[in-house]
């Protein structure tokens, strides 16, 4: 048979084979496998760690929630999508056990794919292992079949377009793009998370499906770190390291990890420390790998370059896009202003590549480049299409308007690390330098609205270093920045910009160039402004002599050098050398340019200002009115200088008492700025601020209250809470209520406004110290006066020492001091301190000087408290009578010396004189202030004292009843002085014998002072006082005894044992007593 076989095969000769030959492996036939129940596909375990953020699984749980569902969680990456979809998963297989989970990772086409693959493995697919069997498919048909129960799919990380709608499956003719695949079915949901809200909407079809995920509330990232951490850090260390983080749920993870992969040796606070280091330091500690098992083993776990990935992709697809996140990077991360980069696609970020630049990633050359308007039109469709880009990869925030950007901080720091992989850093940190030069003004008022929208912006520019190319344009942009915020009262970074500015400009271009005195002239004015003068004196020489040696003495730039030391000088109250230069330079400007010259007229109306310092008021008006009549021909009568020095006419007229006059002025002058420049424009507030003074000083508190309100609401918001006009409108304000007698209110001012002027130009600012002073005067008004002294002696050693032993300020803050001495009952140190003041204010200013004679008349009030009448007398008659030839007969000081002389005659029983005096004082202030002015009052007061001397009650009760009824209409039934009022009426009953009136009236004064000023104000213990006295004359000794006790109590608490009012008051409870033996 072997044999046979042989032979048969043998016989059988296949020949040449031209043809195929075809094989088919014919596997067996599947057999049909049971599947599984329901369960999770979930890859990542639940993280214990998790923080519930609001109510965003609430917000999915909604969504998904709807027939055929579908919801996309869409934000920045490492914000936590992916660990709010993980939660979601495990919520949903504990509490629904009969629902399918899948997750997909949707990173690439080839993982969807793989993603599918587990799917139909998962749910045992019959065809899946077909050597041609369609996958997705097949997974899309088990998906669609109800009776398979119902599922939710996860696709993670789904950020590429071109993944999911480019063709993808089965054979070239058949193939569909991926998003075909994802079926709307009833009985499913498909959760997506994606960097791209471009591609969320294409997926779920409608915004309200879109869950846009952000950084964290600072709550909840604060419990995140302490999880993390196993505890938490000081509250502000972890405040603090969580906003360094920008709230990142990634980055705070990474940050955990990091410290407590250093323990001990690392700590929030030194993690904290080294983040702020710079940027170097921030990137090596947020490319630190977490290793967070939660995430997809593709995915990084460092934050930076997690985002990095991001740019890569924005960069291949459009590499314009890329370049507008590089220069934005640069930028502060706030407001970033969209008209910036008009026109920059096509134009200035024009991109040149090669193969070279291609593989590398970044393109190099930044061009300028003219353009025709169709070339516009096509760059700002560029732009817009770049912002869509980067808005939709949630790189960055646009406003509602379309003209504001925001990024993440740590999203720029990411990006600049990118860019110094590339080798490309240096490059856009110059164009940044180029553009903020070239689109930030100079800091004049016109130009203050792009300043305050780009000032931001240039701070960050501070940080910046130059190269050669752009060295000048960043002296330029901090000269200008520096110039801006010296006018916006923000003296520490103006400080900073120009000193940086002009060193940089000393070294290139040496220290005589312009542009560097320049720069170290607009230094020394915020030296000036932060009460630096003798740093400030010190630069204005140094410019002024340079100019001098470089441009000549009577050069335009010298001259105005020569103004700005002259007002150095006059700050620190050297008038003779500021006025010594002011006639200088106007007497040059006066030969080089003419007498009616802006710059010769301009001399003039600086020389008045010092003048007015001196006192010299009537040189100051005639100077003015002189510079006022040549801008009103040369200018116009609404052209702001001309306005400017009607403005210090008016506030000569006031130091004149001319209030009439100046109220005229101030009036006309804050209309026409108001009509002008606009009712928040700074000097129509600055006039407005002058009139309400004005009004002050008329006794017109309700009118300047009104007035300075407003402006105090209107610095706010324009120039913010702490800026030093919005300070000195509080002070001013403090001041009126000062004057109502609204001391509470004044003192809450007072006390803000020192605080933030310490925060704001420190506690030796010139400033800061009349703040203490004035808080000082209200502790004093309120009988505080052990408080009073202590804020005045440290703003008088203050003074001293900052200012020097004669400075104005320093004289002032003495004689305030000295008050509170004659106050306190200690005389002798009182006097010896105003003696001081009058002898260095007569050898300073002169013995006519208002000053002086306002030193002189304190002096007297002492002598007079002493019972030194004759000493007294002589120098008030000097005052008045150097008031009178210094000021005229009706001056406001003036009257008031010839009331205080009045008041002397009637201590010393002259009330002929005394009365002759008052009446004549009544009668000029009546005409001169009007009949219900304080000051008024105050002297129709003091003659009905002299009717009470003289025993006229009769003529002294009508008097009194008249103040006291003005007083309660003008300034309220409580007002201090409404008080005084009543007292003095009891005192006129008592006199009479009608001691219940007398009663009644002083029991009403005393609970209203209780009330309004204290229990323990000394007025408050006068009226117990005299209310004893009532008592006693009605025979109720008992009760007078107790009260007068009562009053000695405090009175020795308060004002102390030695005291005159204590000793009074002690002597008569002595000889009260002795009379009850």
């Amino acid at each position: 048979m072997a044999q046979m076989m042989t032979a048969w095969n043998q016989g059988l000769q296949v020949g040449q084979n031209f043809g195929s030959i075809n094989t088919e492996l014919h596997l067996p036939p599947e057999r049909r496998e049971t599947p599984p129940p329901p369960f999770a596909s979930i890859p990542f375990s639940r993280d214990l760690d998790f923080v519930n953020r609001g109510d965003i699984l609430d917000q999915i749980d909604q969504r998904c929630s709807e027939p055929a569902g579908r919801v996309a969680l869409v934000g920045l990456g490492g914000v936590g999508k992916s660990q709010l979809a993980i939660e979601y998963a495990h919520r949903i297989a504990a509490s629904q056990p009969d629902k399918w989970i899948f997750w997909v990772h949707a990173g690439t086409q080839a993982r969807v794919e793989e993603g599918f693959r587990t799917i139909a493995d998962t749910v045992k697919l019959s065809g899946r292992n077909q050597p041609k069997a369609n996958i997705l498919q097949l997974v899309y048909g088990w998906l669609s079949n109800d009776r398979n129960g119902s599922w939710v799919l996860i696709l993670d990380s789904a950020d590429d377009h071109d993944v999911f709608y480019n063709l993808t499956g089965g054979d070239v003719s058949n193939r569909q793009p991926l998003a075909t695949y994802l079926l709307q079915s009833r009985n499913g949901t498909i959760i997506i998370t994606t960097r791209n809200k471009d591609l969320a909407f294409r997926l779920t079809g409608r915004r309200h499906n879109m869950i846009e995920v952000g950084p964290m509330a600072q709550k909840d990232a604060l419990t995140l770190l302490e999880r993390k951490l196993g505890f938490l850090p000081d509250t502000n260390v972890a405040v603090d390291l969580v906003h360094a983080l920008d709230l990142v749920p990634l980055a705070i993870s990474q940050a955990a990890a990091y410290i407590q992969a250093r323990a001990p040796l690392s700590s929030p606070e030194e993690y904290l420390t080294e983040f702020r280091e710079g940027d170097r330091k921030r990137s090596r500690l947020l490319e630190h790998d977490a290793g967070d098992l939660r995430r997809d083993g593709a995915a990084s776990n460092a934050v930076l370059t997690t985002w990095q990935i991001s740019f890569d992709h924005i960069r291949s697809k459009r590499p314009s896009a890329a370049d507008l996140l590089s220069l934005m990077s640069f930028f502060d991360r706030q407001d970033i202003p969209a008209w910036l980069f008009h026109g920059m696609s096509t134009g200035m970020l024009r991109r040149e590549y090669n193969a070279g630049d291609c593989e590398s990633g970044i393109s190099s050359s930044v061009t300028d480049g003219d353009a025709d308007d169709d070339a516009d039109d096509d760059s700002d469709d560029d732009f817009r299409d770049d912002l869509a880009m980067l808005r939709d990869y949630c790189l960055i925030v646009v406003d509602e308007a379309g003209v504001k950007f925001e990024m993440h901080g740590l999203v720029q720091l990411s990006t600049r690390r990118w860019l110094e992989v590339y080798g490309q850093l240096e490059s856009f940190k110059q164009q940044y330098i180029k553009k903020m030069a070239t689109s930030f003004p100079t800091g004049q008022y016109e130009n203050w609205g792009i300043c305050q929208s780009l000032f931001a912006h240039v701070q960050v520019a501070l940080g910046y270093r130059p190269n050669e190319d752009t060295v000048r344009l960043w002296a330029t942009l901090l000269h200008n920045g520096g110039w801006y915020a010296w006018s916006q009262g923000r003296f520490d970074i103006a400080r900073q910009m120009l000193d940086m500015a002009s060193k940089v400009c000393e070294t290139r271009l040496g220290k005589e160039d312009a542009k560097s005195l320049q720069s170290i002239s607009l230094l020394a004015l915020v030296f000036s402004d932060q009460g630096l003068w003798e740093e400030a004196e010190k630069l204005q020489v140094q410019v002024t002599e340079n100019f001098k040696t470089k441009l000549g003495a009577d050069h335009p730039d010298t001259l105005t050098s020569m103004a700005n030391l002259a007002l150095t000088y006059r700050h620190q109250g050297l008038w003779e050398e500021a006025e010594k230069l002011q006639v200088q330079a106007m007497k040059i400007r006066k030969t080089k340019l003419g007498a009616d010259h802006p710059d010769t007229v301009t001399s003039m109306h600086n020389l008045a200002l010092t003048y007015s310092n001196r006192g010299r008021w009537d040189e100051a008006e005639k100077l003015l009115v002189q510079v006022m009549e040549a801008r009103k021909t040369k200018l116009g009568v609404d052209h702001p200088n001309t306005l400017t020095s009607m403005a210090n006419l008016a506030l000569t007229y006031r130091h004149q008492g001319r209030w009439d006059e100046a109220e005229k002025l101030q009036v006309q002058v804050t209309e026409t700025f108001k009509t002008k420049l606009g009712a928040d424009h700074p000097d129509t507030l600055t006039s407005m601020a002058n009139l309400s003074s004005t009004y002050r000083n008329q006794g017109r508190w309700d009118e300047a209250e009104k007035l300075e309100l407003q402006v105090m609401e209107i610095r706010k918001t324009q120039l913010g809470a702490d800026h030093p006009g919005t300070l000195t409108s509080m002070a001013n304000l403090a001041s009126t209520y000062w004057y109502q007698g609204r001391w509470d209110e004044a003192e809450k001012l007072e006390v803000q406004v020192m605080e933030m002027r310490k925060a704001k130009l420190g506690a030796d600012h010139p400033d800061t110290l009349t703040s203490m002073a004035n808080l000082a005067s209200t502790y004093w008004d309120q009988g505080r006066w052990e408080e009073a002294e202590e804020l005045q002696v440290q703003a008088m050693e203050a003074r001293k020492t900052k200012l020097g032993v004669d400075h104005p300020d320093t004289l002032t803050s003495m004689a305030n001091l000295g008050s509170t001495y004659r106050n306190q009952g200690r005389w002798d140190e009182a006097e010896k301190l105003e003696l001081q003041v009058m002898e260095i204010r007569k050898t300073q200013l002169g013995a006519d000087h208002p000053g002086t004679l306002t030193s002189m008349a304190n002096l007297a009030s002492t002598y007079w408290y002493q019972g030194r009448w004759d000493e007294a007398e002589k120098l008030e008659v000097q005052v008045m009578e150097a008031r009178k030839t210094k000021l005229g007969v009706d001056h406001p000081n003036t009257l008031t010396s010839i009331g205080n002389l009045a008041l002397t005659y009637n201590n010393r029983g002259r009330w002929d004189e005394a009365e002759k005096l008052l009446v004549q004082v009544i009668e000029t202030s009546k005409v001169k202030l009007g009949a219900d002015h304080p000051d008024t009052l105050t002297s129709m007061a003091n003659l009905s004292s002299t009717y009470r001397h003289q025993g006229r009650w009769e003529k002294a009760e009508k008097l009194e009843v008249q103040v006291m009824e003005i007083r309660k209409t003008k300034l309220g039934a409580d007002h201090p002085d409404t008080l005084t009022s009543m007292a003095n009426l009891a005192s006129t009953y008592w006199n009479q014998g009608r001691w219940d009136e007398a009663d009644k009236l002083l029991v009403q004064v005393m609970e209203m002072s209780k009330a309004k000023l204290g229990v323990d104000h000394p007025d408050t213990l006068s009226c117990m006082h005299n209310l004893a006295f009532t008592w006693r004359s009605q025979g109720r000794c008992t009760e007078s005894l107790q009260l007068m006790r009562d009053c000695v109590k405090a009175q020795q608490r308060v004002l102390g044992a030695g005291h005159p009012h204590t000793m009074l008051s002690s002597a008569v409870v002595a000889k009260w007593e002795w009379l009850e033996l």
